[in-house]
């Protein structure tokens, strides 16, 4: 039974870094400008669907660059290189690199870790400018949000 344990631990390790990995080049072949168009959008359907001021879409504008730089600082930890390489590289050996492995999550680890406090204070400061109602009305999609994606998904 530990045995089993131990190597189903690992394939889901495993499974979550490649997985992770993938998901994260997706979005390395777009360009910084598509991002900004992208993040640009988001800005402007969030902003209408909560009927922002300009001083709310300034404080969203400024999370959604946090959030952006956040991703782009883990994606950038654990070294050079795509996600892609970097996954490619712990599995070209015979034997999975277990301790390289443990060295990319303790970085990304890291990164997040540094960024956390400047995204936190942009959520605060968007967070806190909302009205009630606006307040609601991201709980009410957050927990549609949620419950669709779990239900759908296990």
């Amino acid at each position: 039974m530990r045995r089993w344990l131990r190597k189903s631990v690992l394939a889901v390790a495993g499974s979550a870094v490649v997985m992770g990995s993938l998901a994260g080049c997706s979005m390395a072949r777009h360009s910084e400008e598509d991002r900004a168009q992208w993040r640009a959008r988001i800005v402007e359907k969030v902003a209408d669907r909560l009927d922002l001021d300009a001083t709310q879409r300034d404080k969203l504008e400024a999370l959604a660059q946090k959030l952006q730089a956040q991703r782009m600082a883990v994606r950038a930890a654990g070294g050079s290189g795509e996600p892609r390489a970097q996954v490619e590289a712990l599995l070209a050996g015979a034997r999975f690199d277990q301790a390289a492995a443990q060295r990319l999550v303790d970085e990304k680890t890291q990164a997040v870790r540094v960024g956390s406090t400047e995204v936190i204070a942009a959520t605060a400061a968007f967070y806190d400018s909302l009205n009630p109602a606006q307040q609601q009305k991201v709980r009410e999609f957050i927990e549609r949000r949620g419950h669709g994606r779990w239900s759908r998904h296990g």
